[in-house]
């Protein structure tokens, strides 16, 4: 069964290398993926009886878990900022000093390996090294989750389908990372009580360990040739608490039904990649004030405009018999998939699409698709 996910996860990791798209973030996964795969290598061999067969495999430098936590948050990093974090190798630092400490002892003579881990390291080094463990993946873990909140909360004003980029999986990978660091430190924790466990005594553990990095590799690859936008250069900054007034000179309220009216007779909002910045550079426009337009002169986030302008669209098809089922009418609106359109939909007209479309065959009168759009509910 380890080996079995080994071999997934290898090829997982080999994939991402080759995605053109996200290299930064795909280059993180792929490592992480590959330390996974060391972390499983001592039991997946130790159930094959390797270390029976050849004893002087002890120390091999397979497993590797302080740089799950460093790899996991500049996978997260990447995909948020479109570059690794700043000093990357001092956060790789502690698990290549671990890795460099296990190639030493693995070259020694057998009997020196054996009398170092009796006397020496299964005492103390292997104990501080699992508590390293812990709190690394701990604290990376909430950094990731830190960084993904604050990334979440900036796409609504970014891109259209904020849902799309939110990376939901990831946090969920994430939480399900901190709850395996829970359920590692019991074990830790029974180990100093009671002595080590065996192999099978451990397997509960690295079972879930290879469950979650397939997850991780499956929603890693198809997530792989998405284009994210980066906090760097696609995502609009909070303005400063100081800048609650326009600046002289600019009426938000004015710019904002001067710019809406440019969108609607375009129809940009068609567009399914449509970004704030790809918006911005249609209207001849820097992000920032189009963004305020937005937010302080129609009173709506980007998203909230776009989705309201295709949800706008889409009850027009509906009022007039259009037959085609609300997907296709979705996907022409620009929606990229039916959860944002039924989302956009009830919060512009607060019903569902194909309530709309029962009222409005039901009810002739109704098929004017009625509502503000200029001002999203909060």
């Amino acid at each position: 069964m380890l080996a079995l996910v080994s071999v997934q996860a290898i090829v997982a990791a080999a994939a991402l290398l080759g995605a053109a798209r996200n290299r930064a973030a795909n280059r993180a996964l792929a490592a992480l993926l590959v330390v996974v795969v060391g972390l499983l290598t001592p039991y997946t061999i130790g159930f094959a009886g390797f270390y029976d067969a050849w004893p002087w495999l002890s120390f091999a430098p397979f497993a590797l878990p302080l740089l799950v936590g460093p790899l996991a948050y500049s996978y997260t990093h990447a995909l948020a900022t479109g570059k690794s974090p700043g000093r990357l190798a001092l956060h790789l630092a502690p698990g290549m000093v671990h890795f460099a400490y296990q190639s030493v002892c693995f070259l020694l003579p057998l009997t020196a390996k054996n009398s170092w881990d009796d006397r020496v390291h299964a005492r103390f080094i292997d104990p501080a090294i699992s508590l390293a463990t812990l709190v690394s993946i701990g604290a990376y873990a909430w950094m990731s989750l830190r960084l993904l909140r604050r990334y979440r909360a900036l796409l609504k004003d970014a891109v259209s389908d904020e849902a799309r980029y939110a990376a939901r999986w990831l946090r969920a990978a994430l939480i399900a990372l901190v709850a395996v660091l829970a359920v590692w430190t019991g074990y830790q924790a029974w180990e100093l009580v009671f002595g080590r466990l065996s192999y099978l005594d451990s397997f509960g553990l690295y079972l879930v360990l290879s469950a979650l990095s397939l997850y991780l590799a499956a929603e890693g690859w198809r997530h792989a040739e998405l284009r994210f936008p980066h906090l760097t250069d696609g995502l609009v900054q909070p303005s400063p608490a100081a800048e609650t007034r326009p600046p002289p000179g600019k009426d938000w309220a004015g710019l904002g039904r001067q710019w809406s009216q440019a969108v609607r007779g375009e129809e940009w909002w068609r567009d399914p990649d449509l970004t704030l910045a790809s918006l911005a550079a249609k209207l001849g426009v820097n992000t920032s004030y189009l963004s305020r337009a937005l937010n302080e002169g129609l009173g709506v986030n980007f998203a909230g405009f776009i989705n309201g302008l295709r949800a706008e669209a889409v009850a027009k098809e509906i009022a007039a018999g259009r037959p085609d089922d609300l997907l296709t009418l979705a996907l022409e609106a620009g929606f990229s998939s039916k959860a944002s359109f039924n989302r956009a939909f009830r919060a512009a007209f607060d019903q569902s699409p194909s309530d709309y479309r029962r009222r409005c065959g039901s009810n002739p009168e109704n098929h004017s698709a009625a509502g503000n759009l200029q001002r999203a509910p909060n």
